[in-house]
């Protein structure tokens, strides 16, 4: 054995007697790389509980529900000084609401906008209504109308009737607010002749339609306008409201 293999064979063996060098030594990641074992990855939130028993979220109340208790409740006013005319020139288009000012009268309006199918009479700049179908929501029934002698069995029924309002604010209010209240198409609605005159002016205390169905849409638009021109109800009126509204957000 020449000297070169001596001098190896000796460093084998001083290799092998050296502690711990037959345990592999780690490998250390490039510090671009190191990851703390606590951290918590940035994109990843905590997931939120709801403590034991309490309840999920309760969506926010009705807006027409908020209308309702907003309402003042006080007696119905005597119907003294009531007349139709108080309320300005039937369908009258001089007034400052929606469609007003737009060259037709608020009946034909309303017929336009409530009937399918409808038919207008040439020369009239598309106004005047003279047939169509009306699918009345306060009986569910299907309803032809045709301008004419028959075309009553579609009337436009105030949704809050006009001697309801003067028996609760209108009284107080100017000419042109009461105008303006009696061709709001937020109040008005074609539907069944039949129908509105067994309606007359009454409340939802006192009536309210047939059609089941709609009875939620029907109560929610009389809170709505009662709120907006600032009317009141009676006592009666809004608990009889209320019943209906509670079947409508649950």
């Amino acid at each position: 054995m020449d000297v070169r293999g001596a001098a190896t064979i000796a460093l084998i063996v001083a290799l092998a007697a050296t502690p711990g060098c037959a345990t592999a030594t780690p490998v250390t990641a490039p510090s671009s790389l190191s990851v703390s074992p606590s951290a918590t990855p940035p994109s990843v939130a905590p997931p939120t509980m709801s403590p034991p028993g309490s309840s999920p979220s309760i969506p926010p109340t009705s807006p027409v529900l908020r209308r309702l208790d907003a309402l003042v409740v006080k007696g119905r006013a005597p119907k003294t000084g009531y007349a139709r005319r108080k309320f300005g020139q039937a369908w009258s288009d001089d007034v400052s609401v929606a469609e007003g000012h737009n060259g037709c009268d608020t009946r034909n309006d309303i017929l336009r906008r409530d009937l399918r199918d409808v038919r207008l009479k040439p020369g009239t700049r598309d106004c005047v209504v003279l047939s169509g179908t009306l699918v009345d929501p306060y009986t569910g029934t299907t309803i032809a109308f045709v301008r004419g002698p028959q075309s009553a069995r579609v009337q436009i029924d105030h949704v809050v009737a006009l001697s309801d309002a003067w028996q609760k604010g209108a009284q107080q209010w100017t000419p042109d607010k009461r105008r303006d209240f009696a061709n709001d198409p937020r109040n008005l609605r074609a539907v069944s002749g039949a129908a509105n005159q067994r309606k007359g002016d009454g409340d939802t205390a006192t009536w309210l339609p047939p059609n089941k169905a709609f009875r939620c849409t029907y109560v929610s638009d009389q809170v709505t306008v009662k709120y907006t021109y600032g009317l009141w109800v009676t006592a009666a009126e809004k608990d009889a409201m209320r019943r209906v509204l509670s079947t409508c957000f649950t």
